[in-house]
């Protein structure tokens, strides 16, 4: 079944969207010193919103890479 570029630009947009919300959830929650991540400052962050904003982010980047396969007829190799 082939796509329509519209539909897979669509897709992608939501996979970009969905990765900054989870990068501005850690950085909202996660301090940085010098550049780096200082997890011990948060030591209590809530694992069950970390899991559910990752696993939208994992869900959505699956079904871009299904429409992908589909669309340009990539196999696993």
């Amino acid at each position: 079944m082939q796509f329509e570029k519209d539909y897979i630009r669509e897709e992608n947009s939501k996979l970009i969207q969905i990765r900054d919300e989870v990068f501005d959830f850690l950085d909202k929650n996660i301090p940085q010193v010098d550049g780096n991540f200082d997890f011990s400052k948060n030591p209590t962050l809530d694992a069950k919103e970390v899991y559910e904003r990752f696993f939208k982010l994992d869900y959505q980047a699956r079904k871009l890479r299904a429409l992908l396969g589909q669309t340009y007829e990539l196999h696993k190799s």
